[in-house]
């Protein structure tokens, strides 16, 4: 085993190389790091690289040695820069909390912890999480590994390029409106946003809390849900968590779902990709139906209510007052709060902000947010209704491949790069992104949503992303 070797090697073949004693938990830990110094001052994927504790590679291998290791002992991985590591700063890629360290673990952290995985460092992302192409960030944009002047996508942008450069083979990133799919879309990683509930919130820095999901990035479907069957299932410090693990013995079916007129939002390359890779699901058995889903169409609006509303709630306490970044006034305390947010937060930052405490006033709540909140609950029950007889919806990822860092583009065409993901959050859905093809050496790929009243949901996500996989190798 070598370097080469682990830049390529999946979760499952590391597991197989450490109990079969053909490496070590140590040489891992060290190409990682080696890969990290060679290709991350071209890729900016990690802000913070960490020394993993002599102490803990031990523990590691002598589980391993011992024959007592889990699924993800001694495997190297790696976090978003909004999920806390006790120990370790945290700051969501704003200034504003750019002195903060963190004082507890998250439970994705706990849990994963729990199996020894070593944790190395921490992940570029868009300013608390709000953007489509990891530019919002004080560290700077991270750069697509297949095509380093196009954006690696957005928020976890970060997550899935570390994964893609061959770091780690796994990295936890956070999906409020597409932010681990889209990425995972654009550097040809899977990426996979779990049903909301399954996966704990707690320790994870809140942009949408009616939206935000953890989940992973990974080089395979099958390390997807490894990782998903690690860090999922009810926790006593976040109360929307419930036990949603999935069926063993669900009984599959192969309808899937298409939202009309997906050709007129994607591009034509895209379409191409998409309708050849349909062709070859058909092959396989699958039947695919077109039917009208309002939810596509107005989704985007909608979603641009609901998140800036929540966001402008959650950010309430980033005042510089507490913690973090404090710049004073002139004025006095007033003043203080004012003067430590202007210097401390970026630009995207404060519109959503404004967006979102203008929906929420008293004269303006009923007409915005208040008629997007029950159009939420009435397409929730639209799709319920309209899956019932179908496994899965399935649709392009992104409109197109990855586009060129510091294009200048309006807030809609910013905004447009939402409009296929967006749903699966508002719904509440599992969705997953697999790769399938490339359009001038650049990533896309296909993405599958369940219903958000499936039990089985991460059956049937698994079931149909591994087609893909196989369809496409």
């Amino acid at each position: 085993m070598n370097r080469e070797w682990y830049q390529k090697a999946n979760i499952v073949d590391m597991r197989k190389a450490l109990d079969g004693g053909t490496v070590s938990v140590k040489q891992l830990v060290q190409w990682a790091k080696e890969i990290i110094e060679e290709k991350n001052k071209s890729i900016n994927a990690f802000i913070e690289v960490w020394d993993v504790n002599e102490d803990e590679i031990a523990q590691a291998q002598q589980l391993i040695d011992q024959k007592k290791s889990f699924i993800l002992t001694g495997i190297p991985y790696a976090i978003k820069d909004n999920i806390s590591y006790k120990g370790k700063h945290i700051t969501a890629s704003s200034k504003i909390l750019a002195t903060y360290i963190a004082s507890y673990d998250a439970t994705v952290v706990v849990k994963i912890k729990k199996q020894h995985a070593l944790c190395i460092g921490r992940l570029n992302c868009d300013e608390f999480a709000m953007g489509s192409g990891t530019e919002n960030s004080i560290f700077g944009p991270t750069k697509n590994p297949a095509d380093t002047t196009r954006v690696a996508g957005g928020s976890s942008g970060g997550s899935a390029a570390a994964v893609a450069i061959g770091a780690v083979p796994f990295a936890l990133g956070s999906d409020t409106g597409g932010s681990i799919r889209q990425p995972a879309s654009y550097c040809g990683v899977v990426g996979l946003k779990p049903a909301y509930g399954t996966v704990s919130r707690y320790g994870l820095i809140a942009l949408g809390s009616s939206l935000d999901v953890i989940g992973p990035c990974t080089k395979t479907v099958e390390d997807a849900f490894i990782v998903m069957e690690v860090i999922s299932g009810e926790d006593s410090f976040d109360m929307t968590t419930k036990n949603a693990r999935a069926k063993k013995s669900a009984v599959m079916g192969k309808k899937l779902l298409e939202p009309k007129n997906i050709k007129e939002l994607v591009s034509p390359e895209v379409w191409d990709q998409y309708s050849a890779t349909k062709e070859k699901l058909k092959k396989e058995g699958y039947y695919i139906d077109e039917i009208d889903i309002s939810l596509f169409t107005h989704g985007l609006a909608m979603y641009y209510i609901i998140q800036p509303a929540e966001a402008s709630s959650n950010l309430a306490r980033m005042d510089g007052m507490r913690f973090g970044v404090r710049k004073e006034g002139e004025g006095g305390l007033w003043s203080d709060y004012l003067e430590s947010r202007k210097v401390g937060l970026g630009h995207e930052v404060k519109k959503r902000i404004v967006l979102g405490t203008y929906v929420l006033s008293a004269g303006h709540y009923d007409a915005y947010y208040g008629k997007a909140d029950a159009l939420r609950s009435s397409f929730i029950d639209e799709v319920n209704l309209l899956t019932e007889s179908y496994d899965a919806l399935i649709c392009p990822t992104t409109c197109d491949v990855a586009f060129k860092i510091g294009l200048t583009r309006n807030l809609i065409e910013v905004y447009n790069e939402d409009k296929l993901t967006v749903q699966a959050n508002l719904l509440g859905s599992a969705a997953i992104s697999v790769p399938m093809g490339s359009i001038n050496n650049l990533p896309v790929g296909i993405q599958i949503m369940t219903s958000p009243n499936r039990a089985d949901s991460n059956t049937i996500l698994k079931t149909i992303a591994e087609v893909v996989e196989k369809i496409r190798a």
